[in-house]
């Protein structure tokens, strides 16, 4: 059968799903004892959608459900939601770009959990749009259990998302995230009681959240601002702004100028009133 080749210039970005083959193939030549698993999860496969489908079942299948089935809806949600398949592209390409730990598209698609856990929570969010709302949670309950990262299946996540290390993340039902969004580990977009309705934070686009920054309430967060390590907001920040402390200040506006792609996590000079 004729495939679609797709043209590659000097100046255009390689395909994703290109150069995560060629990336695979050379790691499979140079690390025979993960051949096997790197022809299994990526090389046999014809796209990205089914190389991601047969990851995610192969990591979220257990005995209640079995690999083949979590396969299948995921296949089914990505049949239904080509978007979804273009977020996951986003997502792998802002883990590389970020995170300077990253060699490549391999690491984060075998390995990484952030990105992992992010992949299950878009067919977990497409079930619960379907209506299929015990399903998607059976998935939140999933990859908390593997990913150790907390996602509601209600909230909404843009694209070219990265979740560094993820253990501990924890995202709220009516939470919003932006596009190009970059979140540490032990990260909390959550509310502030027992009230019911849309109590939870809404994360601008190009945001950075620290590690183990606390976003309580629904309160809006804007677009390229910067929440420092540690800190627990309960206010709303302004956009290119940034905030610290406990609870959190503005401390400095504007921040750098694209905070979650630079991944700059330190404070103005102004901020230091003594010597360490």
């Amino acid at each position: 059968m004729a495939k679609h080749l797709e043209v590659v210039t000097e100046q255009s970005t390689p395909p994703v799903w290109a150069a995560l083959r060629n990336q695979a193939e050379h790691a499979a030549k140079a690390e025979p004892a993960l051949a096997s698993l790197l022809n299994a999860v990526i090389l046999s496969h014809d796209n990205i959608a089914d190389a991601l489908t047969f990851q995610l079942a192969r990591k979220l299948g257990d005995q209640e459900m079995r690999a083949m089935t979590a396969r299948e809806f995921a296949a089914e949600a990505f049949a239904s939601d080509p978007a979804l398949i273009a977020a996951a592209e986003a997502d792998l390409m802002a883990v590389y770009e970020r995170d300077p730990a990253c060699k490549g598209y391999v690491q984060p698609f075998l390995f990484f959990k952030g990105f992992l856990a992010l992949q299950t929570h878009r067919v977990s969010h497409w079930l619960w749009s379907e209506g299929r709302e015990t399903l998607a949670f059976y998935l939140q309950s999933r990859s908390s259990e593997v990913f150790q990262v907390d996602i509601n299946p209600a909230a909404r996540i843009g694209q070219g998302v990265f979740i560094d290390h993820g253990t501990g993340i924890v995202i709220g039902e009516t939470a919003v995230v932006g596009d190009d969004v970059s979140m540490l580990h032990g990260v909390t977009l959550g509310g502030t009681g027992a009230d019911r309705g849309d109590r939870h934070p809404k994360i601008g686009r190009g945001v950075l959240l620290g590690a183990g920054a606390k976003v309580l309430g629904n309160i809006t967060v804007g677009d390229y601002a910067k929440i420092a390590s540690g800190s627990v907001v309960l206010k709303p920040v302004p956009p290119h702004c940034t905030a610290a402390g406990v609870p959190a200040r503005i401390v400095n506006c504007p921040t750098c100028e694209e905070p979650a792609k630079s991944m700059d996590q330190t404070l103005s000079e102004a901020v230091y009133d003594y010597v360490i």
